[in-house]
This record gives C-alpha cells, structure tokens and sequence, in this order.
C-alpha cells in the first residue's frame, strides 16, 4: 500500500511575481484634507521608487472617514526594501498624522484579465500554506542591560491567547544575540488585530515599559506616533518558510526543538543572503533525512534571522542548520555574511565555530493551549 504524504508548507517573496498592497485607512475625524494633502506631497517620490508600478487612492462614498491605498510592486523583495527604509517611514509621517487605525494585506498576483502590465510576472500556482502567518520584531538593549532585559522578557505573564473568533495567537518566542532581541510570533487569523491585541494586554505592557529604560532607541509608549514609529522600525517580516511534509511536533524529548540564528550581512547583501537561505531551506525540504523539520526566514535590511525546528541536537549537523548543504554553498555564504560582526569572528568554512557565533540563546517559547 502506497501512504501519500501531504503537500509540503512553502510560502515565499523570491517567486519573481508581482505583489499587490491593499491597505485599509480609518481616519480621525476632520483630517481628510489633511490626509489628502499629504498623500500629494508623496505619491511622486513613491512613484520613483524600483519595483514601483502603480497605486490608487480611493475614498469610501459611505463612510469619508475610510480610504483605501492600493499598490502594485514587480515583486515583494523591491516592496520590502522600499517599506522597510528610513525613507519610507520618513514619508509617511504626515499621513501618520491622520490615522486612527490601518490594516495591511499584501498579495502575489496568481491571475489577471483584462489588461497587460510591464514588469513582474504572475504567480505560477497556488502556494499551500499551514493556516499560520508568521512575524518578527526586534531592537537592541543598551550594553550591559541584557541580563536585566533577558529576566524581564522570560518572566512575563502570557496574554490571552484568543483574540476573537476568527484570530488567535498561537505561539511566541523569544530570542536574544548579544544584545539583540528577536520575538517571532505565529497568528491564526488576522496578523495586524492579533498584535493589537497582545499590545492592550496589561500583561504585555508592564513588561514593555519595564524594558523601555534599556532600549537603544528611545519610545514613549503614551505618544502613539512615538510607539507607531518604534514598531514600524523594529519590525522584521518573514520572507520565506517551507516545512517538510511532516510536521514538525512540539518541543520535548525526541521531538523538535525551535532555534533561531543570526545572519548578519555585509552591507547591501541582506535580500540576497534571505534569498540563498530561502533556496537552501526549499532543497533540503525535499530531502530526506535532513534533521531540519521547518525553516521560517526573517529580513529587514541587512539583519536576517532564521527560525528552525531541528529534531535533535542542533549542533549535531552544523551545515544543515546553517543551510549551507552542497557544493561551495559554504563559500556562497561567505561571500554574503559579515563574519566580522561576530566575536571572535567565524566563516562558514569552519559550519560548528559559525553555528556557535550565529546561534541565538531562547529566552522563552509559549504556546498558546487549545481552550484558551
């Protein structure tokens, strides 16, 4: 008898399609003007960005106080690149202004009809996905604070895992290098309401103004145009995951176990060294025997995170966890990692001493309970 396993989870930015943004604006009252005015002042700068293709501007005829942006990119890499810079933020701080609440979808165009458009291309087939939407924040504490800030993250109260109906949080970890945070999230449901969510707990504020006195860049959680603008920067998106066709079980004896790695690139590198580790992580879902069960990439700029889960000891294959399998792929790597942001540095020549300088410490990983 023959068992037929499932299709193996890949979700990805590197498929070369075209990325559609659609993003929902509630206005505070009065400011539409406003709003537009900005939007004016902006739209030509956006429009010069690469990747850039198109964008509208609409207005709800039943309710003025929603507005609707809608842009079109070559590919998600170019989009990212462009809402992940100083630039963009600066540019959207006069709308900012004028923003209540705002949610953001971002899709790959999988079919169109009707009109031909240059540049991108359309996604070959639909992806498969397993019901979660995977994030990342992180910052950096100030020297000599990591401890202190280490105590505070692992000893919080979890929140309330449902948020409502259609969206809970599923599963929180944290992580630290040096005095780098990462917090990876996974959300069944709406991303944006379920970090909403986990931002008004008290739980989760008392914690977050507990670390404010050690964090590099200051914020004031009171001033919601100083919190918005810590958030935005600390973001860090997931670009890519795939998963093996079997899933990867929970943490515990004989089952796997979740790591994550610090890459850091050289300077301009940060998407072509997500894109390599993306192309690694497909390669080795396909094959078997690889103790890495599941890889989720995360990138903002030159900072690029790798979250695993690996069964068994993580150091018991130090290239599949590097994802450097095959020929010269070590010397690929080298040529995109900054081996001396670590200390002492490493290359992937030597896959344990970089594994070693690249490994994240876990300060705590919650799942949330079926009932909650």
């Amino acid at each position: 008898m023959t068992i037929s396993l499932p299709e193996r989870v890949s979700q990805s930015a590197f498929d070369g399609s075209r990325l559609r943004v659609v993003m929902l604006v509630d206005l505070h009252e009065g400011t539409q003007h406003q709003f537009l005015e900005a939007y004016e002042r902006i739209r030509d700068h956006v429009a010069a960005t690469p990747g850039h293709l198109s964008d509208q501007l609409c207005q709800s005829f039943e309710n003025p106080s929603q507005w609707l942006i809608t842009s079109e990119w070559a590919n998600a890499p170019q989009f990212l690149e462009w809402v992940n810079s100083e630039a963009h933020i600066e540019q959207i701080r006069p709308l900012s202004a004028c923003i209540r609440t705002t949610s953001s979808l971002r899709f790959n165009v999988l079919r169109e009809t009707g009109r031909k458009v240059t540049g991108g291309s359309v996604q070959a087939a639909p992806r498969l996905g397993d019901d979660l939407v995977r994030h990342a924040l992180t910052f950096t504490v100030k020297a000599g604070a990591e401890e202190r800030v280490a105590k505070i993250l692992a000893d919080y109260a979890a929140p309330a895992a449902r948020v409502d109906d259609s969206t809970r949080l599923c599963r929180t970890t944290l992580f630290m290098h040096g005095n780098r945070v990462v917090r990876t999230v996974e959300v069944k449901g709406d991303l944006t309401k379920a970090l909403r969510h986990v931002a008004r707990q008290p739980e989760v504020r008392a914690v977050e103004e507990a670390i404010n006195p050690y964090l590099e860049q200051d914020r004031d959680l009171d001033d919601p145009e100083s919190a918005r603008m810590f958030f935005t920067r600390a973001a860090l998106p997931a670009v890519h995951h795939v998963a093996a066709h079997a899933p990867a079980a929970p943490a515990g004896p004989g089952k796997a176990d979740r790591h994550a790695l610090y890459y850091r690139a050289k300077p301009g590198q940060g998407t072509a060294l997500a894109r390599f580790l993306a192309q690694q992580a497909e390669a080795a879902a396909d094959a078997t025997g690889s103790p890495v069960l599941s890889s989720t990439v995360f990138q903002r700029d030159d900072i690029v995170v790798r979250l695993i889960d690996v069964r068994g000891p993580l150091d018991a294959d130090p290239v599949a966890a590097l994802g450097i399998e095959g020929t010269r792929k070590a010397a690929v790597l080298d040529r995109l990692l900054d081996s001396t942001a670590y200390e002492p540095p490493a290359t992937a020549q030597q896959p344990a001493q970089l594994l070693a300088r690249t490994g994240m410490r876990l300060v705590t990983d919650r799942h949330a309970t079926q009932d909650a």
